[in-house]
C-alpha cells in the first residue's frame, strides 16, 4: 500500500459522500471547484448551497505535496524533508436548528524521510442536543472503533472533547465524536489495518449525515431557533478561527484559502454578553457542552 492507492481512495470517497448528501437534500447539486498548489498538488472542492435541507456545505479532497515550510516541522517537531498529504475534509450547515452541523476529517501524511501517519474523525455540533439524535451518534461511531479496536473509542471520544473544545468559552464546540492524529506512531497496529480503520470513519459519514438530514429537516422551528442557530455558528466560527489546527496547516502550506475556509458558515452571529433563560432549550443545550459527558449507555 503506498501513498497513491490511499490517494485513490480518498477521491472515490469524495465522489461516494457527494451522491449521497444530493440524494438526501433532493434539491442542490455540489459545483465543483479544481485547482493546483504552486508548491505542488492540488484538489478539487466542491460546494453545496441553498439546498432544500442544506444552506452551505463543502466537500473537499487535496494531494498536496513540497517542501515542508519551516514553521510546520517546528509545530510538529519534524526532522527537514519533503511532505506529502491528502485526504478530504467536510462541513455542513443546514438551513435548519434542528438540523445540526457536522465536520468530518480523514487524511493521510508522509515524508521523504520515512516518517507517515492518518488523522482525522468526525463530531457533530446540534444548535440544540437531542439525546436521542446524540446516542444514536456516539453508537454509530462506537461501532465502528469497536471493529477495529476496543480501545479506539474511549480514545478517541476524550480526544475529541479536548480538541473540540473552545478554551475562551468554556465549552465544547458540540458533542464530540472521535478525533485522532498522527495514528502510526507507536501503534499496534500495522499501516494497512490502520487504513481500513480510516476507511471505516470515512464510509460512516453519508449514512450518519443523511439520517439526521431526513430526520430533522422538516421538523417545526421558529424566529427564535433561527437567532439561537446564528450564535451557534458565530462559536463555530471561533472555534475554527482560532484552535483548528486544520485550517492553520492550510494557510501555512499556502492552500488554496477559499478550500480552507469553506467551513464557514453563510451567516452568523454575535450578540453581546448572550444568557439564555433559564430551564430553556438554549440552556439546556449549553448544560451538554461540557467535556467528559457521555451518551454511551
Amino acid at each position: 500500500m503506498n501513498k497513491e492507492t490511499i490517494t485513490e481512495w480518498f477521491h472515490g470517497l469524495q465522489d461516494r459522500i457527494c451522491a449521497a448528501l444530493e440524494d438526501a437534500d433532493g434539491a442542490a447539486r455540489f459545483a465543483e471547484d479544481p485547482w493546483e498548489r504552486p508548491g505542488g498538488g492540488g484538489g478539487r472542492t466542491r460546494i453545496i448551497q441553498n439546498g432544500r435541507v442544506l444552506a452551505k456545505g463543502g466537500v473537499a479532497f487535496s494531494a498536496v505535496y513540497g517542501a515542508t515550510p519551516r514553521n510546520i516541522l517546528q509545530a510538529l517537531q519534524l526532522d527537514e524533508a519533503d511532505f506529502y498529504a491528502t485526504g478530504v475534509s467536510i462541513v455542513l450547515h443546514p438551513h435548519s436548528p434542528m438540523v445540526p452541523i457536522i465536520h468530518m476529517n480523514v487524511r493521510y501524511f508522509e515524508m521523504t524521510n520515512g516518517t507517515w501517519w492518518f488523522g482525522g474523525g468526525i463530531d457533530l455540533t446540534p444548535h440544540y442536543v437531542d439525546e436521542a439524535d446524540a446516542r444514536h451518534f456516539h453508537h454509530t461511531l462506537k461501532a465502528v472503533c469497536d471493529r477495529h479496536h476496543a480501545g479506539f473509542y474511549p480514545r478517541f471520544k476524550a480526544w475529541a472533547d479536548d480538541y473540540f473544545y473552545i478554551k475562551h468559552r468554556q465549552e465544547t464546540r458540540g458533542i464530540g465524536g472521535i478525533f485522532f492524529d498522527r495514528l502510526g506512531e507507536g501503534e499496534e497496529l500495522p499501516k494497512e489495518q490502520l487504513f481500513a480503520f480510516v476507511q471505516d470513519v470515512g464510509e460512516a459519514f453519508a449514512p450518519i449525515y443523511t439520517h439526521f438530514m431526513r430526520k430533522n429537516a422538516d421538523l417545526p422551528y421558529g424566529e427564535a431557533e433561527k437567532q439561537w442557530q446564528m450564535v451557534r455558528r458565530g462559536r463555530y466560527v471561533e472555534f475554527n478561527l482560532v484552535y483548528d489546527k486544520g485550517t492553520k496547516f492550510g494557510l501555512d502550506t499556502d492552500g488554496r484559502t477559499e478550500s480552507i475556509l469553506m467551513s464557514m458558515p453563510p451567516v452568523a452571529e454575535w450578540h453581546y454578553n448572550l444568557q439564555p433563560a433559564p430551564d430553556t432549550p438554549e440552556a439546556r443545550t449549553l448544560a451538554y457542552l461540557r467535556k467528559g459527558i457521555t451518551f454511551i449507555v
